[in-house]
């Protein structure tokens, strides 16, 4: 009678332990497709950038006369090769984009937005760009130009286009974005993934929206994100992955030694088994 006592106490204990260490692959495995979902999703329409006070931008002014065209340029640009764009995190290309040359953020000190939402330029004096895109922003300047320039050409690029990713990924890091457009799950692949400990079902973006902070969830395990308004990130977003049940059990010191008590107990209850036979 007491023997089968302690086989059914081994047992249990075994079981304990086991459970304690399973990890549900409904828990990591990423867009999983949900009951009569289509295999084919319209995403969230696409977030194109408008400058803001406080933005540093990069302008490049060309035309059919060069040395005129220096005059509006006191910031040297430089094109970034591949290996710069590897190192700032991104490889500057878009789903849909072509590759074409980005400035470095290290190469010029660009033009701050001010507070106002202008920026001050050469011979053209006080212009306003905040509440453009980059692109009405250049046609703004080229139209300013053509009293002083032939065929005037101007490229404006964002020079501090950034996110942050924290919490529970391989590499969280603040990323430079050369090409001003990513998504959630590119961001998450610049850091390195998320760890095993991460909760996929609850990632949280921060983002600044007219000066009040807007905090928004992701479920990276449903499909259904890809049409959620946090899938493309918008300037200075903040991702934070938070740590599930498996993090804290590893931190917390009742749990790192619960499965060396288990497996002592374990130990213990067959010695005790065959001690008894």
């Amino acid at each position: 009678m007491k023997k089968n006592i302690y086989q059914n106490i081994f047992l249990f204990l075994t079981v304990i332990l086991w459970l304690s260490s399973c990890v549900s692959q409904k828990q990591i495995a990423y867009f999983q497709k949900s009951a009569n979902q289509s295999d084919t999703i319209k995403v969230a329409e696409l977030y194109i950038p408008k400058i803001q006070p406080g933005d540093i931008l990069s302008i490049y002014v060309g035309s059919l006369n060069p040395m005129a065209s220096s005059f509006f340029n006191p910031y040297s640009a430089s094109p970034i090769t591949d290996d710069n764009s590897a190192s700032s995190g991104f490889n500057g290309k878009a789903p849909g984009t072509s590759s074409s040359p980005v400035l470095s953020q290290s190469a010029a000190p660009g033009f701050l937005v001010d507070a106002s939402g202008t920026i001050v330029y050469p011979l053209l004096g006080s212009i306003k760009l905040s509440g453009l895109t980059t692109s009405q922003a250049r046609d703004t300047l080229k139209t300013r130009l053509k009293s002083f320039l032939k065929e005037p050409t101007v490229n404006v690029r964002f020079l501090n286009y950034k996110i942050s990713v924290m919490g529970e990924v391989a590499k969280p890091s603040v990323y430079v974005i050369p090409n001003e457009t990513i998504t959630l799950p590119e961001a998450l692949s610049l850091a390195g993934d998320l760890t095993i400990f991460g909760k996929r079902d609850n990632v949280l973006v921060i983002r600044d929206n007219n000066g009040k902070k807007e905090f928004g969830r992701v479920d990276l395990n449903s499909r259904d994100f890809f049409t959620s308004p946090y899938y493309y990130l918008h300037a200075n977003d903040v991702i934070y992955v938070e740590p599930g049940k498996g993090r804290v059990a590893q931190t917390d010191k009742t749990y790192q030694i619960l499965p060396v008590i288990l497996s002592a107990l374990s130990f213990l209850s067959i010695i005790f088994v065959y001690s008894k036979r």
